[in-house]
C-alpha cells in the first residue's frame, strides 16, 4: 500500500509539473505574438481593424478643427457654399476644412446631408475623401483629405506658364475624372449624380492623380429610376446640361453633358467663354465643332499650341467631347463607355452637330435660359447677341433665387 501511495504520489506529481509546463509555452507563445514585428500576422489584424474604424466619416468637434486649422488662418478657396481651409492634426494629417456658410437652414442641412452620405459611402481612387465633418451651432464643416496640388482650373486657366501642364498629364486626369463619374453611375449600391462636373470640382493629389469633388450637389436615386425629380436648378452655367436648366425629364446622362464641356476646357487650355476673343471663337465648343466639321483641325491645333505629337490624343478627346455634348441626354455615351473612347479601347463614333437646335431661332423663354446655360456665343450670333445674352443671364430670377454665377465670373 505504502508503495501505491507514493507511485501516485509521483503521478500528481509529473501532472502538475507538465501542466505547468504547457501553461508557460502558451503564455511565452501569447507574449510572442502579441509583440510581433510590423510584419507579422498580429500587427496585420490590428492595423486592418483599426482601418475598418476609420473608414466611417469621425465626428469633429469645432475646438478640435479651429486647432487644427489655427484658427481657420490658412484659406485654400471658397465657392458658392463655403470657404476652405488648410489644416494639420497633431498625428501629422494634413487636411482640407470645408467650412458651409449661411446660417442653420432647410438648405444647408440638405447639402450638408447630401454631402455627408454621399461621400461617406464611396470609395474610389478617382474621388475625394472625406474624413469626418463637425456639425454644431456655430460651425458646420467638412473635413477632406488635402490635395497638393489644389483644383484643374488653377492649371487650365492660369496664365503662368510654369504652371501648364502637357496633355499626356491632361489626359490621365480626363481619364481619371471619367472614372470617378463611371464609379458614381455604375458601380455604387445607389447611382450618384453629381450635377456640378467642372475644373474647380476636380482636385489634383501631389502627383496630379484626378479626385472628382464637392458632392454638395449630388442626388442618390435607385438605378430603377430613369428620371429624377428635381425641385430646382442645379450645376453652374457654361457646363450644366439643357434639360437642368428646361422642362426636361432630368437623367444622370446630364454629368456626361459636363464631362464634355470639361473635356473642350482641357483641349483648349481655356474658359469654353472668352468674350476677349473674336466672334468666331468666344465660344470653344462651337469653334471647335466647325473646324472639326470642316476637316480643319490642323487650326485648332495651331490656335492651342497642341504639339504634333498630341495630335492623335486630341483628336480623340475632340470627338468624345462632341458625343459626349449631344443635346438630346439618350444620345449621349455612358461613362463607361466614355473612358473606353478615351483610352482607345472603343472606337469613338462619328459625332453629330450637338449645337444645331441653337440655330432654330428664339420663341421661347425657355430657348433663352437654354442660351444662358451655355453662355452663348459662336460665328453665327453677333456680339451685340451675346452681350444681350449676358444682360439675360445677370438679371434672371432663377439665377437670383439660387445663387448662380456665370462659371467665367
Amino acid at each position: 500500500m505504502a508503495i501505491d501511495g507514493s507511485f501516485g504520489a509521483l503521478v500528481v506529481s509529473l501532472s502538475i509539473i507538465v501542466g505547468v509546463a504547457v501553461f508557460g509555452i502558451i503564455a511565452y507563445l501569447c507574449t510572442r505574438i502579441y509583440n510581433m514585428p510590423e510584419d507579422t500576422f498580429g500587427k496585420d489584424i490590428n492595423d486592418f481593424l483599426d482601418n475598418m474604424e476609420r473608414e466611417k466619416p469621425i465626428r469633429f468637434t469645432s475646438k478640435q478643427l479651429k486647432t487644427a486649422t489655427e484658427n481657420f488662418s490658412n484659406v485654400l478657396g471658397s465657392g458658392a457654399f463655403g470657404t476652405v481651409y488648410k489644416g494639420t492634426f497633431k498625428n501629422g494629417l494634413t487636411v482640407a476644412v470645408k467650412v458651409l456658410y449661411g446660417t442653420l437652414n432647410r438648405r444647408i442641412e440638405e447639402q450638408f446631408m447630401a454631402e455627408v452620405s454621399t461621400m461617406g459611402r464611396t470609395h474610389h481612387l478617382n474621388l475625394i475623401r472625406l474624413y469626418g465633418f463637425c456639425f454644431e451651432s456655430t460651425l458646420r464643416a467638412l473635413v477632406y483629405e488635402f490635395m497638393d496640388n489644389g483644383s484643374l482650373d488653377n492649371y487650365l486657366f492660369k496664365t503662368n506658364e510654369g504652371d501648364s501642364i502637357g496633355f499626356e498629364k491632361l489626359h490621365e486626369i480626363a481619364m481619371g475624372t471619367a472614372s470617378g463619374i463611371t464609379y458614381l453611375h455604375e458601380e455604387c449600391p445607389q447611382r450618384i449624380v453629381h450635377y456640378d462636373i467642372k475644373p474647380g470640382n476636380i482636385l489634383l493629389d501631389s502627383k496630379f492623380c484626378a479626385k472628382v469633388a464637392d458632392f454638395g450637389l449630388a442626388k442618390l436615386c435607385n438605378r430603377e429610376n430613369t428620371h429624377i425629380s428635381m425641385t430646382g436648378g442645379r450645376g453652374t452655367p457654361g457646363y450644366a446640361a439643357p434639360e437642368l436648366w428646361m422642362p426636361l425629364p432630368v437623367t444622370y446622362k446630364c454629368d456626361v453633358y459636363s464631362f464634355g464641356m470639361l473635356l473642350f476646357e482641357i483641349i483648349g487650355r481655356r474658359r469654353n467663354m472668352d468674350v476677349t476673343l473674336g466672334d468666331s471663337q468666344q465660344w470653344f465648343p462651337i469653334w471647335a465643332w466647325n473646324k472639326y466639321e470642316k476637316k480643319q483641325l490642323k487650326d485648332l491645333m495651331v490656335a492651342c499650341e497642341i504639339e504634333e505629337n498630341d495630335q492623335e490624343v486630341v483628336d480623340r478627346m475632340l470627338k468624345v467631347a462632341l458625343c459626349c455634348v449631344q443635346y438630346r441626354p439618350e444620345t449621349r455615351p455612358d461613362m463607361s463607355i466614355v473612358v473606353k473612347m478615351l483610352e482607345g479601347t472603343f472606337e469613338v463614333p462619328e459625332p453629330l452637330n450637338p449645337f444645331s437646335h441653337l440655330f432654330i431661332g428664339v420663341s421661347e423663354p425657355s430657348d433663352s435660359l437654354a442660351r444662358m446655360a451655355w453662355n452663348g456665343g459662336g460665328s453665327d450670333w453677333t456680339s451685340s447677341e451675346t452681350i444681350m445674352s449676358s444682360k439675360v443671364v445677370t438679371g434672371t430670377p432663377l439665377m437670383h433665387k439660387y445663387e448662380i454665377t456665370i462659371a467665367s465670373v
